[in-house]
């Protein structure tokens, strides 16, 4: 078991990552955001939607196995009924590090889909949004972490 800023730390270490759920209309997509603020950092980030061919003006992949060369870590960032098919595939494709998207309410978090990735061998933080630590983040979305910890939407320990 790690600390949410072990894991965190570990899971942003990673420079090529997958976000999930990135919409052609960006306004008011979490996802978007995410995407956006990876890129702008310098990682090398691929947008995944089974709808799309390109989103913020790059290539959007319908799928993770479809990304060349494939990804280090994936942010899920979809409604949680499309997480679980989404860590299936991470299982599939030996990806280890997935994060399961979550502010306010509900979010992308699926426990059934955390605990199938723990099962298999994956560290997954089921809570939060990466843009609340290290590199990524900014002062609004440091401070929503200290609230989200508290209210529980930020895991302190991750497995």
């Amino acid at each position: 078991m790690q600390t949410i800023n072990q894991a965190t730390t570990e899971f942003l270490a990673k420079r090529r990552i997958a976000v999930t759920g990135v919409s052609r209309n960006p306004k008011g997509h979490g996802s978007n955001l995410v995407y956006q603020r990876l890129r702008d950092r310098g990682y090398e980030v691929f947008a995944v939607n089974p709808n799309a061919d390109q989103v913020e003006g790059d290539v959007c992949y319908h799928d993770l196995k479809s990304i060349p060369d494939g990804v280090e870590a994936v942010v899920i960032a979809t409604r949680p009924e499309l997480a679980d098919a989404t860590m299936r595939e991470c299982a599939e494709l030996g990806i280890r590090h997935v994060w399961m998207h979550r502010g306010p309410g509900k979010g992308s978090v699926s426990p059934d889909a955390a605990v199938y990735g723990r099962d298999h061998g994956m560290t997954v933080i089921d809570g939060g949004c990466p843009l609340m630590f290290g590199p990524t983040a900014d002062f609004g979305h440091r401070c929503m972490r200290g609230i989200f910890k508290l209210t529980g939407a930020v895991p302190r320990k991750v497995e």
